[in-house]
């Protein structure tokens, strides 16, 4: 039974799928903006003082930094960019949802947390380049 499970210790395969499902996952919020314009993400930028073009951030966020993670280039950093832009999604829009519960009992803010803490374990487990 031991050896069964001591199969199952494949660090590399589960990197992958780490980021294979958190990039591939996000990259399809980015590429409805992509399709449907940033004007609402424009909007509430602006309804908090700061300048629209700003949205365009959302692009590096959801578009770019999910592409280099899915193609193992520079995961670190761009690891780090997605977990930022959850950061930013959150105090943009879900603020108020911080500390509640969602209709079916979990966290209001699940989707977002697992996309914010699978970035960080993904910028924390990308082995280093020599």
């Amino acid at each position: 039974m031991k050896s069964f499970f001591s199969a199952f210790h494949q660090p590399v395969a589960g990197f992958f799928l780490l980021r294979w499902s958190v990039a591939g996952l996000l990259i399809l919020h980015g590429i409805a903006k992509l399709l449907n314009g940033l004007g609402p993400i424009e909007g509430m930028l602006v309804s908090v003082g700061l300048p629209a073009f700003l949205a365009y951030g959302v692009m590096l966020g959801e578009v770019v930094a999910p592409l280099l993670v899915l193609a193992n280039v520079m995961v670190v950093p761009a690891a780090l960019v997605m977990a930022f832009n959850m950061v930013v999604a959150v105090a943009l829009v879900h603020t108020s949802q911080f500390f509640t519960l969602g209709k079916s009992g979990g966290w209001a803010l699940e989707l977002q947390g697992l996309y914010f803490f699978g970035s960080l374990a993904i910028a924390l487990m990308a082995p280093r380049k020599t």
